[in-house]
């Protein structure tokens, strides 16, 4: 699902090269759970950047799901992350006037996926996640982990091969961060890949595997 290997990243910030990544290689197979842990300024975000294929590497090589990544073009990799990737944010990014079925719905509409269709995945989608009766309720009439099972839901109406969740628990409380966790382990028993990025030694050790990035290196780990 994930094959990098020396994928190096700089940038320049004022007169001075900052090396996010340095020479990562990571693998990743279909169905897999992973956390990636690690401190601030470790290279996680530009890790992730890439995974999702926000960002492109200056070395190296990236391959999605067999994909050479560096290959495509913005647009391109635009239609991919639209296809193949489901993203889970800490801050949710949920659009405020929409409501919980609209913010669900907007990745099929981009897609272009005919309205009978759209209503009968967004009902499954909401369903997954316990949220079928909070379905027209704006993002603001709903709690933080409500909040962010609508996100979880965009994410995985569009069926992607892969879920990335970056810090999905950082704005939620023990209790209600352990919830969602415990929707990422029901999704992964259902055969869905994830990635999931922390700074939480315990979020991390909740995925099958963890590895742990320093000084934009990666290194396997048992937490």
């Amino acid at each position: 699902m994930i094959d990098m290997n020396d994928i190096s990243k700089v940038y320049l910030v004022g007169d001075e090269r900052v090396r996010a990544l340095d020479r990562a290689s990571l693998h990743i197979y279909p169905k897999e759970f992973v956390s990636i842990i690690g401190p601030s300024g470790s290279g996680k975000s530009t890790l992730m950047n890439i995974i999702g294929c926000l960002d492109v590497a200056d070395a190296g090589a990236y391959r999605l799901d067999g994909l050479p990544i560096e290959a495509y073009s913005e647009n391109e990799l635009a239609a991919i992350r639209n296809e193949k990737i489901g993203f889970v944010f800490q801050s949710f990014n949920l659009i405020p006037k929409l409501t919980a079925w609209e913010n669900v719905e907007l990745p099929l509409i981009y897609q272009k996926v005919k309205r009978p269709e759209r209503q009968q995945r967004v009902a499954a989608a909401l369903e997954r996640v316990g949220l079928t009766n909070r379905a027209n309720h704006l993002p603001t009439e709903l709690s933080g982990g409500q909040q962010q099972r609508v996100a979880i839901a965009r994410a995985i109406v569009t069926n992607p091969k892969l879920i990335l969740a970056d810090e999905p628990t950082g704005a939620l409380d023990s209790k209600t961060g352990q919830e969602i966790i415990d929707i990422f382990h029901e999704l992964h028993a259902q055969g869905n890949t994830i990635v999931l990025i922390t700074h939480d030694r315990d979020v991390a050790k909740q995925a099958e595997r963890s590895v742990h990035i320093l000084d934009g290196r990666i290194t396997e780990v048992q937490l």
